[in-house]
């Protein structure tokens, strides 16, 4: 019994196994039917659309700006030499680096000891020409007097001659005595040829002594020259830079001594490429002398200042490209020779033009605009200007159009998109303040070490040291201004 029992219940089980695999397998294929059924049913294809910044083109005129980097120069900038060798015994009190000299004013005197000499010794030969002058002219004299003395004997001595011959005429003379009256005549007439000689040798003395005065009158004038040359005036006035001598020292002709910049007198030389010179003419083809806008960044604060283009460098120079250009300054209160700057030049106006971030322009060029449904267009432009971040394009067909602000590679002609409009676009009345710069809380430390390199620092002009040591003491401090002084401070 105990056998059969346990036969029964293993056959029961046995049962019950294979059943529940059978239920398992029949599940398992309806499932996997139920699968396939549904993998081959057709789904709907949805379109996918792009989100897209979106901008309103609106042809305007614009006047475009060139922007171009150049150097401050002096336009009036003298080098003081000594004309003469010697010590140096006087310098004037302004005579020192960053000097401000006046023009005339003295500013340096070589030892006059050797030119003093030789302006006396110079005199005195002046005085001993003339002094040999007047003895020729004396002589001169003298000699006239005795040619007119020779002259009276002659006619004394003919007049004689002329008596003894009437004499022998009527035979009261004899021959003896017309002869001896004859070599009277004779010898008269030779002293008159001496004192002639004698005239003429007067004469040459007196050409002479003019010749000697005159080259003494030069020496005389070299000599006082050169007296002059030790000392050294200022031709204008203005700043003294370079100075390289000191009292006592010993200078060679022709050394430098120092340098004369007139500050008031700058202009600013920059180069521009060719094609940007060639926007710079007018019909005729002559430069165009146009204002421009100058600025130099010093510690966040930007000193701007105008001026005019005046002339263009003759020459290209050897190695450079493009042209080169000169600006006078016109207010030059703050600026340097030397300084780097940044030139700013209104072109001529262009007329129908849009103005699109350059982001919105590939390189065909072309831009993207929105048609219809909300789809993509290709519309070709023309590439004009750039400026800075954007780009001047002219196209038929942009104006009032919509335009894609930046291109991406997964939009393109056809694509449906989902614009997205700059606030107020749409008529929306949006409020907008100012950005604000970010600021910074400093330590006292650190505060310290920022107003000490400012206030220390010499070429920093007057007002823009007195704004930033004002933001400097400011509990927030902007950290751009911290930023720009610790770059050079190497903070």
């Amino acid at each position: 019994m105990r056998f059969l029992r346990r036969s029964l219940v293993g056959i029961f089980l046995l049962s019950l196994t294979v059943g529940l695999l059978a239920w398992a397998g029949n599940t398992f294929y309806q499932a996997v039917q139920i699968r396939q059924e549904q993998e081959d049913r057709t789904r709907p294809a949805r379109e996918r659309v792009f989100a897209a910044n979106v901008i309103l083109a609106e042809a305007q005129t614009i006047v475009p700006v060139l922007t171009s980097f150049g150097e401050v120069r002096s336009r009036r900038t003298l080098d003081l030499r000594a004309t003469t060798s010697g010590r140096v015994v006087e310098l004037a009190d302004e005579f020192e680096e960053g000097g401000n000299v006046q023009s005339g004013q003295l500013l340096a005197r070589i030892d006059p000891s050797d030119a003093e000499t030789a302006l006396v010794l110079a005199r005195t030969d002046l005085q001993e020409a003339e002094a040999g002058l007047r003895d020729a002219e004396r002589g001169l004299g003298l000699a006239g007097d005795e040619l007119a003395s020779a002259q009276d004997q002659v006619r004394l001595r003919q007049q004689a001659l002329e008596r003894q011959e009437d004499l022998l005429a009527r035979g009261a003379g004899t021959t003896a005595a017309v002869e001896n009256a004859e070599l009277a005549v004779s010898s008269a007439k030779q002293a008159v040829l001496s004192r002639r000689q004698l005239l003429a040798n007067s004469q040459t003395k007196i050409d002479q002594a003019n010749t000697t005065l005159s080259r003494r009158k030069i020496n005389l004038a070299e000599a006082e020259r050169a007296l002059r040359e030790t000392e050294i005036y200022a031709g204008f006035s203005g700043t003294l830079a370079e100075v390289s001598v000191v009292v006592g020292g010993l200078v060679t002709n022709n050394e430098k001594l120092a340098q004369i910049v007139d500050a008031t007198a700058l202009e600013v030389a920059f180069r521009v490429s060719t094609p940007q010179y060639s926007r710079l003419l007018d019909s005729d083809g002559r430069l165009l002398l146009t204002d421009v806008a100058i600025s130099l960044d010093i510690f966040g604060v930007d000193l701007v200042t105008k001026g005019t283009i005046n002339r263009e460098s003759a020459t290209v120079g050897q190695g450079q490209t493009g042209r080169l250009l000169f600006a006078r300054i016109g207010n030059a209160k703050g600026f340097r020779p030397g300084d780097f700057v940044t030139v700013q030049v209104e072109e001529l106006p262009l007329e129908s033009v849009v103005l699109l971030p350059s982001g919105a322009v590939d390189s065909r060029p072309s831009v993207l605009v929105i048609g219809e449904e909300d789809r993509l267009e290709v519309i070709d432009v023309e590439l004009l200007r750039r400026q800075g971040d954007d780009v001047i394009v002219r196209a038929r067909g942009l104006d009032d159009r919509e335009v894609v602000a930046q291109r991406s590679p997964l939009l393109g002609e056809g694509i449906k998109v989902r614009p997205i409009r700059p606030a107020g676009q749409d008529g929306d009345t949006v409020a907008s303040t100012p950005d604000e710069p970010e600021t910074i809380e400093l330590t006292p430390e650190r505060r310290a070490k920022l107003v000490a390199f400012v206030e220390g620092n010499q070429r920093m002009p007057a007002e823009a040291k007195e704004r930033i040591l004002a933001q400097l003491k400011l509990e927030q401090v902007p950290i751009n201004v911290v930023t720009r002084i610790e770059d050079r401070i190497g903070g």
